[in-house]
């Protein structure tokens, strides 16, 4: 086995390891915790697990396990790169699926949040009514199943690359743009993850 190979199944074994547990707990959020505090919305808002009611905030499994899942995919990603692609879009899923979920997860569920939280609590900074606080909760269910699947896809592809044959054959050398696009890309990555933990 030589060292590309060890250092991307060593990537591939974080992401398998923490990507089940996230799947699970992705479930248990939505089916459970999500389950509870929309289920008779606006008065089951007041089980939204925020504020002193709840010490410990969810966000405290799931940053540390998507940063983890985050850093396994792309880590896999960059050290499986000249790998054929009959190889590494396996390697793509983990990587690309867990970035666009915590884009998704900036740009959709923290407003949601602090909105329906507000709501919840009758707090001055409470912006919504009645009728758009149970729109908003039928929303936000729905697009944490889109979350549940991508992480599941995202566990999955991980899994079965670790699961597979580490092809002998290499792809050829990248062109010049196409290494600089993917260093913008790399840099990119690395300024939205220190900006989202900048904001927890």
């Amino acid at each position: 086995m030589g060292g590309r190979e060890r250092i991307t199944r060593a990537f591939l074994w974080m992401a398998v390891l923490v990507g089940g547990p996230l799947v699970g707990a992705k479930l248990f959020d939505l089916l459970v915790l999500a389950g509870a505090w929309s289920a008779y919305v606006p008065q089951s808002l007041s089980m939204m697990p925020y504020g002193k009611a709840w010490p410990v905030d969810t966000g405290a499994f799931f940053i540390p396990f998507s940063a983890a899942m985050l850093i396994g995919g792309f880590g896999s990603l960059i050290t499986g790169w000249k790998t054929p692609w009959r190889y590494r879009w396996l390697l793509c899923i983990p990587s690309v699926g867990i970035l666009v979920l915590l884009v998704l997860t900036v740009v959709e569920f923290w407003p949601m949040n602090a909105a329906l939280y507000y709501h919840g609590i009758h707090s001055a900074k409470d912006t919504i009514t009645d009728a758009q606080s149970v729109a908003m909760a039928r929303r936000w269910v729905k697009l944490d199943w889109v979350r549940v699947a991508g992480a599941a896809a995202a566990f999955v592809a991980a899994l079965r690359a670790l699961t597979l044959r580490w092809p002998e054959d290499e792809v050829a050398k990248d062109p010049p743009i196409v290494r600089i696009a993917l260093l913008l890309i790399l840099v990119a990555v690395i300024l939205f993850v220190i900006w989202f933990v900048s904001k927890i």
